[in-house]
């Protein structure tokens, strides 16, 4: 069967869950209905891409250096690393963004591997016409991402049931939502997805 569908889990780090760095309410939440997705696609031995913010202690993202966030998801660091009961299956493609002290990189289409080729370089690779995405946070990285995927031509799944957003001002998260539709993106949860299996 040729692979057409890929999952992209964005930034399930324990920086942007509760206690973290950056926590998003609830940001916990995803992942056990991720790690039911990430099964489904892993039955099915389809590409599971997990993306990270893996950022410098120094970076203009970070309210100390004129962005507008606290410190979160350095290099190396317990905050960076993905949440502990998230099930990454073994063969996981770990993709990184944020590294360039100079730029904020929301979206995973900014994101390189460890040997530098970029997330949409692999996608065009693996011959990916669909990529499904969860993760954190609806109102920025997941956003972006989705957003991202729809500019490169593919069609793009939100996973509504694996998303929680900042809401930084009240709204954000659904006005997020609505725009990802409005730009093609279609609205999923995990029971649609069982009816409908990706391939």
């Amino acid at each position: 069967m040729k692979t057409t569908s890929a999952l992209l889990i964005v930034d399930v780090q324990n920086d942007f869950c509760p206690g973290g760095g950056l926590p998003v309410p609830e940001g916990d939440r995803v992942v056990p209905v991720l790690n039911h997705y990430m099964a489904l696609f892993g039955e099915r031995k389809l590409p599971i891409f997990a993306s990270r913010d893996w950022h410098p202690a120094t970076t203009s993202h970070f309210r100390d250096y004129g962005g507008i966030w606290p410190v979160h998801c350095v290099q190396g660091s317990e905050g960076a690393r993905f949440h502990r009961d998230l099930a990454l299956p073994e063969d996981v493609i770990v993709i990184s963004k944020g590294m360039d002290p100079s730029r904020d990189d929301y979206s995973a289409f900014q994101a390189i591997m460890d040997d530098g080729v970029r997330f949409s370089v692999v996608l065009k690779e693996l011959g990916i016409r669909k990529l499904y995405v969860g993760g954190l946070a609806t109102d920025y990285c997941v956003k972006e991402s989705v957003l991202d995927g729809l500019r490169h031509g593919l069609s793009v799944a939100l996973l509504e049931d694996a998303v929680r957003g900042v809401d930084l001002k009240p709204g954000d998260s659904a006005s997020a939502i609505d725009e990802m539709v409005t730009a093609g993106a279609e609205r999923m949860n995990f029971s649609q997805l069982q009816a409908d299996p990706p391939s």
